[in-house]
């Protein structure tokens, strides 16, 4: 199944659902299209059991600048409303994305900037071409991040690394966001496509029941004390037990094979 937006492409091939940022032109920036119709697959997606496994990316040679400047110049009489309009319809899609119950994986092509730094926080995988450069360029243009990026960008790399990078807009190379953790991995150009779609077609094959748990359980972390976490966690895997991915997962451990999981 493949859905053209305006700006996204969207398709579904077997349980991995991609999310294409579709504006190679302007090095895919984020105008107020672009923010409506990535909130409209966000909620496509999350409302689709077929999916196991996700996909961002970029088209072209550039996964996505940020916001798409020249549109601000175009409305610069009504400059407040305008960010106020684009950032509802994209923390709203944001919002869905972080808390997606599937494994998703972000693939960096190119040049990443602004709100492009926070759709690429969003990934659980994230896999970045050698020749990706990372800048946050906000305060270069006199605004502040948006896109989640103070909340999900020290939860990357930590608070002080993350003020640094905001403050002085500093550009990192692949190897660099790497060894911040910003990416997890780094291949050839070119190469990122099959390697996404590798990753993505791996993980929709396990138990994604445990895995959207796993994510939620990390996710709820940042704001419990050990003892509250510990009670989640016995909570979810006592819950997992009554699943079929568990009990094959446990029976192919005991009869040395691999296990067959179906998502339930």
């Amino acid at each position: 199944m493949t859905m053209k937006l305006e700006t996204i492409i969207y398709e579904i091939q077997g349980n991995v659902a991609t999310i294409t940022l579709n504006r190679p032109d302007a090095k895919n920036a984020i105008n107020l299209q672009m923010a409506k119709d990535l909130l409209s697959v966000a909620l496509t997606c999350n409302a689709d059991p077929n999916v196991r496994a996700l996909i961002i990316c970029g088209s072209g040679n550039t996964f996505c600048v940020g916001g798409d400047v020249k549109e601000f110049h175009a409305n610069i009489d009504v400059l407040s409303n305008h960010l106020k309009e684009i950032t509802t319809y994209l923390h709203a899609a944001i919002s869905i994305l972080s808390r997606i119950n599937v494994p998703l994986v972000v693939g960096i092509n190119g040049f990443v900037a602004g709100a492009g730094i926070g759709l690429a926080c969003l990934g659980d995988i994230i896999v970045a071409t050698e020749s990706s450069r990372f800048t946050v360029a906000y305060t270069g243009i006199g605004l502040t991040p948006d896109a989640g990026t103070t909340y999900l960008l020290p939860r990357a790399i930590g608070l002080k690394k993350a003020s640094e990078l905001i403050l002085t807009n500093r550009q990192l190379s692949a190897s660099d966001a790497l060894a911040i953790g910003l990416v997890t991995n780094v291949v050839p150009d070119g190469e990122i496509i099959p390697h996404i779609n590798s990753v993505a077609t791996q993980l929709a094959t396990c138990a994604t029941r445990a895995l959207a748990m796993s994510k939620n359980l990390l996710q709820r972390g940042w704001t419990e004390t050990l003892e509250t976490h510990m009670q989640n966690e016995s909570d979810v895997i006592s819950q997992l037990g009554h699943t079929d991915d568990a009990k094959e997962g446990i029976l192919a451990f005991a009869e040395k094979r691999r296990p067959r999981f179906l998502g339930r």
